[in-house]
């Protein structure tokens, strides 16, 4: 079994100063796929009050878009509408422009797993679940998405990407459950992951306020690990997995067809 470091004096150094200028911290742990199904059961977990997502991403079968720290994700969402969001990775957020960051729709958050954590800038928007629909079966364009200020958002971080000539990546299939377990003052959130090879990822978060970032991690490590959840395994984010599965699949067809 691989030990997941804890972070160094210097990582340690770097949180502390992006944390004042974020707006939230979400801590996530990635659970073994072993481990899955005992998890949930320790947990209490009931699959039954999940709610159903279909994530969509967009980039080039070589992740072009990716490689410059941008991610543009659209997603439907049962009982819900859905959203289109573009995201960037990592940030500075005092470099971050004031106007942006008065828009609405726009947060900046650390997202931390053990031994690591990014600062991401995200501007959402709520769409509804037959456009993202109609974008996934060629039947709009991705633009159509997204708002006027995710299009400069995206063409400041990687210019010259042309959005409407990305591929689709997806779709996932998602289930998001949200829960309060006993002898823990949070909510959890679980995601499982699920990919068209059979394969599962399964992430547990919670979000506070930067300022409760600490103690936080205390509490929930203390929490998962006393309920036999491992947290040394390897840790992989949702976004970087899922990219990478698709954008294979999109070279392998690529390759086929030529």
């Amino acid at each position: 079994m691989s030990v997941t470091p804890a972070l160094s004096d210097a990582q340690v150094g770097d949180l502390l100063a992006l944390l004042p200028g974020s707006d939230s911290v979400e801590l996530k742990l990635t659970v073994p796929e072993s481990q899955q199904m005992s998890v949930a059961r320790a947990l209490g977990m009931d699959p039954l009050d999940a709610q159903i997502r279909q994530v969509f991403f967009f980039d080039t079968p070589t992740l072009a878009l990716s490689k410059r720290g941008v991610v543009v994700r659209a997603r439907r969402v049962q009982r819900k509408g859905g959203d289109a969001i573009v995201k960037v990775r990592p940030v500075e957020p005092a470099a971050m422009q004031k106007a942006l960051r008065k828009s609405s729709g726009f947060t900046v958050e650390v997202d931390a797993m053990p031994g690591s954590f990014v600062c991401s800038g995200t501007l959402k928007r709520s769409v509804d679940n037959a456009d993202v629909r109609q974008v996934a079966v060629g039947g709009a364009p991705l633009t159509s998405l997204l708002s006027k200020r995710q299009r400069a958002f995206a063409a400041e971080h990687a210019p010259g990407m042309e959005l409407d000539g990305l591929s689709m990546l997806g779709p996932i299939l998602v289930l998001k459950l949200k829960f309060n377990p006993d002898n823990f003052a949070r909510r959890l959130v679980a995601e499982a992951w699920l990919y068209p090879d059979g394969s599962r990822l399964l992430e547990l978060s919670t979000k506070c306020s930067p300022a409760e970032a600490f103690q936080t991690a205390a509490e929930a490590r203390a929490f998962l690990a006393g309920h036999g959840v491992d947290l040394s395994g390897d840790q992989e984010t949702k976004t970087k997995k899922a990219l990478r599965f698709f954008a294979k699949e999109l070279r392998q067809a690529g390759a086929r067809d030529g």
